[in-house]
């Protein structure tokens, strides 16, 4: 029998990360009858390639660490982030006050759900530690929440893309998605329509519009996150503040090809409590080889390796701009965006422990070149001269060579400037990590809305029965700091999707 055209459900949420397991588990736990619909075969979005950091306040781990605080003194510290990039005129601390003042129970809520975290860490202007790190890694998001939701009674389509929202006397009352076999379905909400269906980062078209030619033709880390969300939210007259403020390019270091045995094992709370009970009870130098293998975010290289002496040759082996300058936007125009590091025994003898650290990475902290050698030796090469560090990366030898010689003699290129005042590449043996790549991280744009997550539309009026949550419904907050993308995501899910379950259905 075929699948019927049209189907209907209190609320319907479009997206499957993070903010939208929220949104679906909130609008259940109300009592509505939920239907999610995710245009992957999988859920996630975002929130399974995130470092997995959750920012929060009056915690049960602050308070077994004897940490005394509050959402008021975490929203003061929240400004400083933006404060610093002096772009606090540009932020909505109005929804950072939703975001600090609902964290502690929206944390208390993640770990219902059987999530593990260990924290708090320190990350300054914070006054005090908040950021929590998920175990094993940020996959644990979807796969935990998606198995709430699962049991909670909400209804979730696969390999479902939103395609636009139904507007019937102004109000948004479904949506019509198109399956994987090109059919298409009418979704009809009897309450409301909760889009948390990611940012556009992987949308070529909205990030022209809102940015440049450049940024549109650099890759996402996420390439799914067309926007699909925010572009059905302003179709039907939503807004989108602080569209052109965009996280990328970024350098970091491409993904494994090929999962580790840790990434393939499911989070389940044994393993989890495991992990946690090592992380609080064996020496970091046993543990960190373990953390590090669940890993699963692109790391991005720190840029304190140019000061010290680095450098970056694209695929063709040749260097290409300052180093200490933008090299990731340099690095965008290059072919495919790759670049390799390199760098000599001086630098790598020096990055081996702290302060002197190649990435930050979550729960161990940072990441150091023995860190990468053990666990990334699809990215590590080292190797007694420059030739044969080049055929390491599979880069022309010739060229390779001619470039380090170039540098090392502090000559002008057609392409990169003199050394300058950095250090000569010749102390064998040479390193090299790579390919990185210039990615667009996330951009910060998202739909004007009200308090509770309603979206605002043309005139300054509420959209009556439309909410977003997550990127979709970020209004203008730029969220810069680790753990406060993800807290918003859950923070405004649980909002949202409680708000639309509530709402009186509509006399039809």
């Amino acid at each position: 029998m075929p699948p019927a055209s049209r189907v209907e459900a209190d609320v319907i949420v479009v997206g499957g990360g993070g903010a939208a397991l929220a949104a679906a588990s909130a609008a259940r736990t109300a009592g509505a009858e939920v239907i999610l619909l995710e245009k992957n075969p999988q859920l996630g979005g975002s929130t399974a390639w995130s470092v997995g950091s959750v920012t929060a306040t009056q915690t049960p781990h602050q308070r077994r660490a004897s940490i005394v605080d509050n959402p008021q003194d975490h929203l003061e510290d929240l400004k400083l982030f933006s404060a610093a990039l002096k772009l606090e005129h540009r932020d909505n601390f109005e929804l950072g006050r939703v975001l600090c003042d609902h964290s502690p129970a929206m944390f208390d809520w993640l770990l219902s759900t059987g999530l593990e975290f260990v924290g708090p860490f320190p990350e300054p202007p914070h006054r005090r530690p908040r950021m929590h790190n998920v175990l094993p890694n940020s996959r644990a998001f979807p796969y935990l929440l998606g198995r709430h939701c699962t049991k909670q009674g909400v209804d979730i389509h696969l390999n479902t893309a939103a395609q636009k929202l139904i507007i019937d006397n102004g109000r948004a009352c479904g949506v019509v998605a198109r399956a994987a076999d090109g059919t298409s379905r009418e979704y009809i909400a009897r309450k409301g329509v909760v889009l948390a269906a990611g940012d556009y980062s992987g949308g070529r078209e909205l990030k022209s519009r809102f940015s440049s030619e450049l940024i549109a033709n650099v890759d996402a880390v996420n390439v799914t996150n067309t926007g699909d969300g925010i572009r059905m939210g302003m179709d039907c007259g939503g807004t989108v503040i602080n569209g052109d403020y965009i996280r990328g390019p970024i350098l970091r270091f491409v993904p494994p090809a090929h999962t580790t045995l840790e990434q393939r094992l499911p989070p389940l709370p044994a393993i989890t409590k495991l992990l946690h009970w090592g992380f609080d009870h064996l020496p970091k130098r046993i543990l960190r080889p373990v953390l590090m293998n669940y890993l699963t975010t692109a790391l991005a290289p720190e840029k304190s390796l140019y000061e010290d002496g680095a450098i970056l040759v694209d695929r063709d082996g040749l260097r290409f701009g300052d180093e200490r300058d933008q090299p990731a936007r340099s690095a965008a125009v290059r072919p495919d965006g790759l670049a390799w590091m390199i760098f000599d025994s001086a630098v790598a003898d020096q990055y081996q422990q702290w302060p002197h650290f190649i990435s930050t990475a979550p729960s161990v902290g940072y990441a150091y070149l023995e860190d990468y050698r053990r666990t990334r030796k699809d990215i590590f090469h080292f190797a007694q001269t420059p030739g044969e560090l080049a055929n390491s990366m599979k880069l022309p030898r010739a060229v390779f060579e001619k470039t380090l010689t170039e540098y090392n003699a502090n000559l002008q290129t057609s392409d990169a400037p003199p050394r300058r005042d950095r250090p000569t590449i010749t102390k064998p043996p040479f390193y090299a990590l790579g390919p990185a790549k210039a990615y667009i991280i996330f951009t910060n744009g998202g739909l004007k809305v009200t308090h509770d997550l309603e979206v605002i539309g043309k005139n300054e009026q509420i959209i009556p029965g439309l909410y977003a949550a997550g990127a979709n419904g970020q209004s203008g907050m730029l969220l810069e700091g680790h753990g406060h993308h993800l807290g918003w995501a859950f923070v405004s899910g649980l909002i949202a999707g409680r708000k639309a379950a509530s709402v009186a259905e509509p006399v039809k």
